[in-house]
């Protein structure tokens, strides 16, 4: 047909999405309350439609940084603040985000839509999300254009990567008593609720001193770091604790197969050449690729990092990523190999290579031998990956609605003649 073979589309008709929600929060605070907000839409809306709804407020919050700080620099590069307000509508935005995206199964269920391509939809703005609040949140937290927003970028994304490299491999999407959908994007809500009352002046203090915990014995012995890097810290810890849950999960799952002789439907559908643990290094490989780029042309005076450039290389990055975790998720859904390689680093590796040409093979770059020249190619690459990323899904969403038959921004299904109707009315007539 299109972008995916037919013997993958035939897999579409033999997946179930199958979840494990441990959060207490999400349990017995914020489900009632879905549960009460799902019921607010017309049987006459299409889940996706509702999960786009609430990545296009994020794309409002994100136009609202580019309006009042188009260079991304902080309070102590001597710019001014957003506005408060703006910091709050990042909060609400993020916080009604949370909730579409967490109705958008309920509704699909409701309304007998429920599939594979929900599933691919939801997914694939989940992970436009991620970095776009990564950027909001470290410009909330005072951090700017420093190497701490990339190791929250790095973070953000391995976390991630990791539920998606699970789910690949268990067949089941894990959330933990602590994750990042639930917990974490609550935190993120909180962080702007707080700059928007304190401003980013707020996380500048240190974290003992502001606990009043500065003389307590053996605490004081620790660094006293300021709180925005001390949040670093705790992401860190909590990337740490999520790569060994999701590492057990996989290897709790591999043993469960091999003890049933390998011809259960998950051995049977994911039967990679490569050991759980190797298919890591595509994440390690494509960041690797993007620090190097980054450090260009040395790591503490980065052209890209402490220029106007920032901001289009995370975003270019940021959509390179949802590219790589959009086929993780294309081959769960149709049971096919994992995706190792994505060409679509092609052209980050080039300017990766040529930024670091002076250390490879000690001569000049080719391209970029300005910051107005790695300028340009920065944002060649935000081009590239956008239309790449955009030809993804076009073709997706082609081919699962044409072989499902089953509309993404609309309740209808095809009947028996192949004929797009309402949901409900292809029975009927």
């Amino acid at each position: 047909m299109g972008y995916i073979p037919e013997h993958m589309l035939e897999n579409l008709k033999n997946y179930k999405y199958r979840g494990a929600d441990k959060s207490l929060v999400s349990r017995f605070v914020l489900n009632p309350f879905w549960n009460w907000l799902v019921t607010l839409w017309p049987l006459s809306v299409a889940p996706n439609t509702i999960t786009l709804t609430g990545l296009s407020i994020v794309f409002f919050n994100f136009a609202t940084l580019l309006y009042y700080d188009p260079l991304y620099l902080v309070e102590r590069d001597g710019y001014s603040d957003p506005p408060r307000w703006v910091y709050f509508s990042w909060g609400v935005g993020l916080f009604v985000y949370q909730s579409l995206d967490a109705i958008d199964g309920k509704q699909a269920r409701r309304t007998g839509m429920a599939g594979p391509l929900g599933e691919m939809f939801d997914h694939g703005c989940d992970a436009l999300n991620t970095t776009l609040e990564c950027i909001l949140a470290s410009r909330a937290l005072g951090l700017g254009r420093s190497w701490w927003t990339v190791a929250s970028q790095i973070a953000t994304l391995a976390n991630f990567y990791l539920t998606t490299w699970e789910e690949y491999h268990t067949g089941i999407l894990y959330l933990g008593y602590f994750s990042g959908p639930v917990e974490g994007i609550l935190m993120i809500v909180a962080i702007y609720f707080i700059t928007g009352a304190y401003g980013p002046q707020v996380w500048e203090n240190r974290i003992w001193t502001t606990l009043h915990l500065e003389n307590v014995p053996y605490i004081s012995r620790l660094p006293n770091i300021p709180l925005n890097e001390a949040f670093m810290v705790f992401g860190a810890v909590g990337l740490g604790f999520n790569i060994i849950t999701s590492y057990i999960n996989v290897l709790r799952a591999t043993r469960q197969s091999h003890a049933k002789g390998g011809n259960n439907n998950l051995t049977a559908r994911h039967d990679s050449n490569y050991p759980p643990l190797l298919l890591l290094l595509p994440f390690v490989v494509s960041t690797a690729i993007q620090v190097a780029w980054l450090s260009h042309p040395e790591f503490n005076h980065s052209w890209i990092l402490h220029s106007a450039s920032f901001v289009p290389f995370m975003c270019a990055w940021g959509l390179q990523f949802a590219h790589q975790v959009g086929r993780m998720i294309l081959a769960h859904v149709t049971g096919t190999g994992f995706p190792v390689w994505d060409w679509v680093w092609v052209w980050s590796l080039l300017g990766a290579v040529d930024a670091n040409l002076p250390s490879l093979l000690g001569r000049a770059p080719v391209f970029q031998t300005s910051t107005r020249n790695t300028a340009i190619f920065v944002w060649v690459t935000l081009a590239i990956s956008l239309l790449t990323y955009a030809r993804f899904v076009t073709l997706v969403i082609n081919d699962i609605t044409n072989y499902l038959g089953i509309a993404c921004f609309t309740v209808r299904k095809k009947d028996e003649r192949g004929v797009w109707r309402r949901v409900g009315e292809e029975k009927v007539l």
